[in-house]
């Protein structure tokens, strides 16, 4: 059985735990206040941060759940998330409305990718 490795551990939460040859990230979100492309752009780029720091990628994801504040940035959101998505190995995706942590983040994003 293979050792349960954890990044950036806090007392509540870690966030990206690698066991079995599969990735969890934590839910991801952007800074507060800022608009949804600049939130979902932070978002991509730490979790290209957490992956790579828990030996892979993109390339390897396997599901993707994304929360949105409001159905009404789906477009606005998937055009960040389609200029940084692997085409050649898209996810199983799933999007849906939710009230985040606070009103500030409009979008948050949860990832499993294999090791």
């Amino acid at each position: 059985m293979s050792d349960i490795k954890r990044l950036d551990s806090g007392p509540r939460m870690s966030q990206s735990v690698a066991h079995g040859g599969l990735v969890w990230l934590a839910g991801q979100v952007g800074t507060a206040g800022d608009n949804v492309t600049e939130q979902t752009k932070t978002i991509l780029a730490k979790i290209d941060s957490l992956l790579e720091r828990s030996g892979t990628d993109k390339s390897k994801l396997l599901q993707a759940t994304i929360w949105l504040e409001s159905m009404d940035d789906f477009a606005e959101m998937n055009a960040v998330w389609d200029a940084w998505v692997d085409p050649a190995n898209p996810p199983a995706r799933a999007c849906g409305e939710s009230r985040l942590a606070t009103p500030e983040f409009k979008v948050e994003i949860i990832v499993v990718a294999a090791a």
